[in-house]
């Protein structure tokens, strides 16, 4: 049975699921395993602004705090779903998945995207074949795959399955076949996960922020990742952790930034992405972007996450961001209209053909 709308959006009740990074740092898991996961600063910003819009929350947690409620016989109009999962690799799309059995509607993508966009390998294969410009690559399953062809040297190697940097550092970027051999059997052995490889894009990276679906969907940034002096080029883990001391961040407009843009929105479409997200791209030795990794669960710290970042960078604060996510949840769930995202460039206000 469909769980019925409250009598007014902002009279609705909205779930919380997460993955609390605390909990499973208790457990003996490290700082590095548990990346993805979020703080309780982030669980309470996101509710903070929830309520400002007038929104009633209850905070439920992880998916195993998710299934206990539904058969205790809890139930909400929404859920604001931002697990991420540590087991797997359906690890993201497990929340979805208990939440579509239940008929329960929940902000941002569904449980195929979700699967799709984790495995980087799978998500190339899937923009490749819709016409998107991405890196030329392969995948090492087992050592015994170290003799198969691969693209041409510098390669980048990151496990296939991870987010946050996790993976990826100094040694990811190599030149020669010793180099490419040990890097593959160190991922291989450290994350028990295939290890994507891939072409090395020589040129700047950039992310874009996205909000909405359908033809209201609207790119809300393009950031560019430029580091520091002395940094090694890399946007690793250690750099992503560290990223006041190593990175800056620079808004973009402009021709290229307009590029960016499109091709961010034409990865969303051809992902099945919903609600809010990231794209995340470099440019080629041609200066032309292509697709690097898709991030459909971004993440939503309201002081450190890229995506909130790119919208303060707009004219859009916390609190506004939520909001624009939460009014593309309700159109799309409950045919709630939106009222247009706020943005200050308006130059990306369209949606691909």
């Amino acid at each position: 049975m469909v769980f019925p709308l409250s009598p007014g959006a902002k009279e609705m009740k909205i779930g919380l699921t997460y993955d609390l990074q605390s909990e499973y740092l208790s457990l003996g898991y490290s700082e590095e395993d548990t990346a993805e996961l979020d703080k309780t600063e982030t669980i309470e910003g996101i509710e903070t602004a929830l309520h400002s819009l007038g929104y009633e929350t209850e905070r439920i947690g992880n998916a195993r705090s998710l299934m206990m409620r539904l058969f205790n016989g809890n139930r909400w109009d929404l859920v604001f779903n931002i697990c991420e999962g540590i087991f797997g690799d359906g690890r993201e799309s497990l929340v979805p998945a208990i939440l579509d059995d239940w008929q329960i509607p929940y902000v941002f993508s569904g449980a195929a995207t979700m699967a799709l966009t984790l495995n980087k390998a799978l998500c190339k294969r899937v923009v490749r074949d819709a016409g998107i410009p991405t890196p030329d690559f392969c995948l090492v399953r087992s050592i015994s795959d170290l003799e198969k062809p691969k693209p041409d040297f510098p390669l980048f190697l990151k496990p296939v399955m991870e987010g946050s940097g996790k993976g990826i550092g100094d040694h990811s970027l190599v030149w020669t076949e010793e180099e490419y051999q040990a890097v593959c059997c160190h991922l291989l052995k450290r994350y028990d996960q295939p290890v994507l490889v891939e072409t090395y894009l020589p040129g700047r990276e950039f992310t874009v922020g996205i909000c909405g679906n359908g033809e209201d969907t609207r790119v809300i940034g393009v950031m560019e990742v430029v580091f520091k002096k002395d940094v090694l080029e890399i946007y690793s883990y250690q750099n992503k952790q560290n990223y006041r001391d190593t990175i800056e961040y620079i808004n973009q407009q402009g021709e290229l930034a307009e590029k960016c843009a499109r091709l961010a929105l034409q990865v969303w479409e051809a992902t099945g992405s919903r609600d809010s997200g990231r794209v995340d791209m470099k440019l080629n030795a041609m200066g032309e972007p292509e697709f690097m990794e898709i991030n459909p669960l971004a993440g939503l710290n309201y002081k450190d996450s890229d995506l909130p970042i790119i919208a303060r960078m707009n004219g859009m604060n916390f609190t506004q961001l939520i909001g624009a996510i939460m009014q593309a949840a309700l159109k799309r769930t409950y045919g709630i209209e939106a009222q247009p995202v706020m943005m200050q460039n308006e130059q990306y206000s369209y949606y691909p053909a």
